[in-house]
């Protein structure tokens, strides 16, 4: 997401950061100013004040539930096929669905990378990868997305889970396969 706070860096990094539009004189060995502003792009805020606004109390509570009950129906379409971390009471998460790739990368060498360029080919962009964790793919679905979206979504990374099964399982060659080879 746009990012408004601060950046902390190392000071061997403080050389190749962007100089301060307000104070900053020309020299051969800084970076210059990247932006118009140092304090990031504060046209950013209104959007989310505007959004508040109009969603309301009921409406951003209606919202949050409508993501949170997305994100459990990906996780449950998808948990026969794929390990789901951070399940809790009942096996439901909260707004974010964190599959583990890492067994598939042990087992047959397909990484979230190449997940993420399959999921192309479905017209999908691909998910946060490893983050929060390492080796994981964290889907995210907003309170906007359709049930059909997310049965599209789900039937694509079952389909992806399939090629994954023949490559486990000898049917297609470890590096010359559909996933390996995408997008296509």
């Amino acid at each position: 997401g746009p990012g408004v706070g601060p950046i902390g860096v190392g000071k061997d990094l403080m050389p190749h950061l962007p100089a301060d539009p307000l104070t900053y004189k020309s020299s051969s060995e800084d970076v210059g100013p990247v932006s118009a502003t140092n304090f990031g792009s504060a046209s950013i805020l209104p959007i989310s004040w505007m959004y508040i606004q109009m969603m309301g109390e009921a409406g951003l509570r209606k919202a949050s539930q409508v993501a949170i009950l997305s994100a459990n129906y990906i996780a449950q379409k998808l948990s026969p096929h794929f390990k789901i971390l951070y399940t809790g009471k009942n096996n439901l998460i909260a707004h974010e669905c964190i599959i583990d790739i890492r067994p598939l990368k042990e087992s047959c060498e397909v990484e979230v990378d190449d997940i993420a360029k399959r999921l192309i080919d479905f017209g999908f962009h691909a998910p946060t990868m490893s983050f929060p964790v390492p080796g994981t793919l964290m889907i995210e679905p907003t309170e906007s997305e359709s049930k059909e979206e997310l049965d599209r979504f789900c039937e694509a990374m079952i389909s992806i889970y399939r090629e994954i099964e023949k490559i486990r399982d000898g049917l297609f060659d470890k590096v010359d396969n559909p996933i390996k080879n995408a997008p296509h």
